[in-house]
Order: C-alpha cells, then sequence, then structure tokens
C-alpha cells in the first residue's frame, strides 16, 4: 500500500481531527478539528501550519472553482475567507435539527457537494445525507446516526457512503443528473474499528479509515480487501492524497473516547500524520459556484 510507515507531521493534537483535503491550487491540505472548533492549513510535509476557530463544530472544508473555501459547520454551509479568519452563511441546513451536526463532504467531478448530517450525541437516526448543485440543497438518503465518507468512483458513476456504527460502507449507482439509485452494502467491517471517511485513488480502490481499529484498509472496487496500514494510534478518521505526484497522503486521527490511559499510551494521537503511497490518488474536485438559473 505504501512505500513507508506513516509519520506524524504535524502533532497538533486534535480531538476530532477530520476532512483532510489538498487544495492543488494553494499546494496545501486543510483539514479540522470538529470538537476543537478549528481549521488547520499545512504544505505537504507538515510545515508553514496555520489555525483558525471556528464559532460552531465544522465537519470539512472544500475548495471551490472561484478560488474561495466552503465550510461545511454545524448549521450551515458558509463560505470561509482565510485571509480575514470569517465565515459567511450561505445557506441553513436542518435548523429544525439542533441536535444535529454537519460531518463529512465531498465534491464530485461536475462541482456538485455531497455531505451528510448526524446526531451530535450518536445516538439517534436523524443523520441525512444531501446533495447540493450547486445552490439548491436535495435529500438523498436517511437514517443514519453518523454519515461519514462520501467518495466517488473514478468515473463518477458509483458513490460510497457510510453507515458508521453499522460498521457498513454502501454503494450507490449515480446517474448524470447525480441521482443515486441501487444502494447496496459494498464492504461491512467484520474486524475492530468503525469505518470513517474515505478517499479513491487512481485504480479504482477504495481506502477506508477506521476508528478505534488502529489501521486503513484498502479494497478493490470489487470490494476484496488487498491491504492494510497499521497506525501508531486508534482513532483514524480520513486520509486525502495530495502533494506533486497526488502520491503524498495525510491522515487525521482523534484523542475522542480514548482515557487518561490510553491517550498516554497513545500520545501521538490526534496528529496528523503522512506517508507515501505507490498508487496515486484521483485529483481533488472544486465546488462549484454557479448558481443556477
Amino acid at each position: 500500500m505504501s512505500a513507508a510507515a506513516p509519520i506524524c507531521v504535524w502533532p497538533v493534537g486534535a480531538e476530532l481531527g477530520e476532512g483532510p483535503v489538498w487544495h492543488a491550487a494553494q499546494q496545501t491540505f486543510y483539514f479540522v478539528d470538529i470538537k476543537g472548533r478549528a481549521i488547520h492549513r499545512c504544505d505537504a510535509d507538515g510545515g508553514h501550519q496555520h489555525t483558525w476557530s471556528t464559532p460552531r463544530q465544522p465537519g470539512f472544508v472544500l475548495p471551490c472553482d472561484d478560488g474561495g473555501l466552503l465550510c461545511g459547520m454545524q448549521g450551515g454551509l458558509h463560505r470561509f475567507d482565510p485571509n480575514a479568519g470569517d465565515f459567511t452563511l450561505l445557506q441553513a441546513v436542518e435548523a429544525d435539527r439542533p441536535g444535529n451536526r454537519i460531518n463529512d463532504g465531498y465534491a464530485d467531478h461536475q462541482g456538485r457537494l455531497w455531505f451528510g448530517t448526524m446526531d451530535d450525541g450518536e445516538e439517534n437516526p436523524t443523520g441525512i445525507l444531501y446533495r447540493r448543485d450547486p445552490d439548491i440543497l436535495s435529500e438523498q438518503d436517511r437514517n443514519y446516526i453518523i454519515t461519514n465518507g462520501p467518495a466517488m468512483s473514478p468515473d463518477g458513476k458509483t458513490l460510497y457512503h457510510t453507515d458508521t456504527l453499522l460498521r457498513t460502507v454502501y454503494a450507490f449507482d449515480v446517474d448524470a443528473a447525480g441521482n443515486l439509485s441501487g444502494k447496496r452494502p459494498f464492504i461491512v467491517i467484520d474486524g475492530s474499528g468503525y469505518p470513517d471517511g474515505m478517499a479513491v485513488d487512481a485504480e479504482g480502490c477504495l481506502w477506508v479509515a477506521l476508528f478505534g481499529g488502529w489501521r486503513i484498509e484498502r479494497f478493490l472496487p470489487s470490494g476484496e480487501l488487498i491491504g492494510v496500514l497499521p497506525f501508531p494510534c486508534a482513532n483514524i478518521t480520513k486520509l486525502a492524497f495530495g502533494g506533486a505526484n497526488l502520491q503524498t497522503v495525510q491522515v487525521t486521527t482523534a484523542w475522542k473516547g480514548l482515557s487518561p490511559a490510553e491517550r498516554l499510551q497513545q500520545p501521538l494521537a490526534g496528529g496528523l500524520f503522512s506517508f507515501r503511497a505507490d498508487t496515486p490518488g484521483l485529483a481533488q474536485h472544486y465546488i462549484s459556484t454557479k448558481v443556477q438559473k
């Protein structure tokens, strides 16, 4: 799976690190700390680190086609200005569900945004999978306690989405208009850990981070497990390909849920890790800002 074991490039100590994304135009990675209410940015090697505080819990930050950034934050979708550190609400999300928050997000090849919401208390099936293209929000699937990891196959015809507590990654067929059909289990994790964030590489293989599982697993498009990459901490949350050849992988982790003793045993929990992949990833897509008429 990789030429070397993962190393911690930024011991940032995120309570719930999530959502790494490669911003090619800036040659930087962004990621969030959901519970720490922060957005972080660094170079591919972990250098030139910068952090911004967020007013509410952020689920993701993604680049837009006009050079800006979109932040999914509890209560709505916001425009994020890293120069001023300001957030501007673009669209409220689930104002009638104050116990929910936005979690993981993904931009597809047509500039559409896919993201999920979840019960912040992690108990009730109030989570929904949404599509936004680009200003119209539509519900695509529901009844999740914890949504995670929207990702797509290289041809854009298969969407992967996770029901974390069911330990199941689902696959959906996607038509040209972004409509979903044919929901089916793609993989079910039968070992330790819960499937969290995901990424697809240039060969169409799905890489799945396992919360509480101490590892990332790599699956063929058929669903066959073909690789396991161990980590020195338990809670692996998501990965993203980036760098000059899309072979630098950055991985977020979390100390959320660890006991004081476990945190002492896992001093790098919550750190940002990096490794080099033998297979490159897919180029990061940009969210379309063109408003539909």
